[in-house]
């Protein structure tokens, strides 16, 4: 297959392109595009075979659910049904926008795209090029992280290229991604709505329209045996191809770990905060952004950790960050890319 790649503007974009792209996914095609969170991996979500190319352009597990993507309210209808009142807080609140929220779906939505489930995951995004894309794809594109399954999701269309180049018809390069990590997800089939993965949208942004909101005790157990009924649940992802551990402890027992580790490992590097770049002299270093922006250590994770697989990097050594706000989603992809290796000092 020849991948086509095109650039669009979202500030002025190209209707041709746009309308070549969606029916590329009418036909069956497969389209990687740009959103507010990271690249996508487009199909037609309403079209069971068009699920299966994604799966398998990925290398995916077929039972990790894919998140359906809409580009109007109007359309949540026709896929979901039983939308509760603190649903409909939620998508007051927060879409368009970062946030995944997981329905009952009706019968139009196949299980191949939902990994075999009774549920379906719903974006409704903000990114300009995205809504346009998928309005003109048809209305309902199944769209997970447009990478090789495991990899660090791309946040430059340079990565989607490097995974899926000859996988996919066409990647539409719509420039650097602002926020840098995958949606938040919250089921709203439970009894209490649950985060089952954070992101932008925060434990704290949502129980200020919710009031009690809980947290899925297996997003961060490397041990989970429970089906995923979100992307990211389970399977290791996010990681580079290097070996990863994390330093976590009091900022001084940290960085003396990390130098005393990064002795015996010819080709390390580490990645840190602004403020703390002086403490490792002489080392690799790939400074994340400062301790005081966690947006700024968000956008900058996954696109450090690529050029850390552009570069050959043997092992990683990073420091651990704040879990506040954004911060959760951070260590969360963190410690899965990381595969759980976590050294407590």
């Amino acid at each position: 297959m020849i991948t086509k790649t095109v650039q669009i503007d979202e500030n002025k974009i190209d209707e041709s392109l746009i309308k070549e792209a969606g029916e590329i996914i009418k036909q069956g095609g497969l389209v990687a595009f740009p959103t507010e969170t990271v690249y996508g991996l487009g199909g037609d979500a309403l079209n069971p075979e068009s699920s299966k190319k994604i799966y398998a352009a990925k290398g995916r597990p077929s039972d990790n659910p894919l998140i359906v993507h809409i580009y109007r309210l109007e359309d949540l209808d026709r896929i979901v049904k039983n939308v509760s009142e603190d649903a409909k807080k939620v998508m007051d609140a927060f879409w368009p926008g970062p946030l995944t929220l997981i329905f009952e779906k009706t019968d139009v939505v196949p299980k191949e795209t939902t990994g075999g489930l009774d549920t379906v995951a719903v974006r409704f995004p903000i990114h300009p090029t995205a809504m346009a894309f998928i309005e003109a794809a048809g209305g309902f594109v199944a769209a997970p992280s447009a990478n090789l399954s495991g990899r660090p999701s791309p946040t430059l269309a340079k990565y989607v290229c490097e995974d899926l180049n000859g996988r996919v018809d066409m990647i539409i390069d719509g420039g650097n991604i602002p926020i840098g990590l995958e949606s938040t997800i919250v089921d709203m089939t439970s009894e209490v709505p649950m985060i089952l993965r954070p992101g932008f949208v925060s434990k704290e942004m949502l129980e200020e329209v919710l009031g009690e909101v809980k947290v899925d005790p297996t997003i961060l157990d490397a041990n989970s045996t429970e089906r995923p009924k979100a992307p990211g649940m389970r399977y290791r992802h996010y990681a580079p191809k290097a070996d990863m551990a994390i330093v976590r402890g009091e900022d001084e027992k940290v960085s003396a770990r990390i130098n005393e580790m990064a002795k015996e490992h010819k080709e390390c590097t580490v990645i840190c905060v602004d403020e703390h770049v002086k403490d490792y002299p002489g080392l690799n270093i790939k400074n994340v952004g400062s301790a005081k922006d966690s947006n700024e250590i968000a956008s900058n994770l996954y696109k450090i950790l690529r050029e850390c697989d552009d570069e050959g990097v043997e092992f990683i050594l990073s420091e651990s960050f704040s879990d506040k706000g954004i911060g959760a989603a951070v260590m969360n992809r963190l410690i899965k890319a990381a595969g759980h290796k976590i050294i407590d000092v």
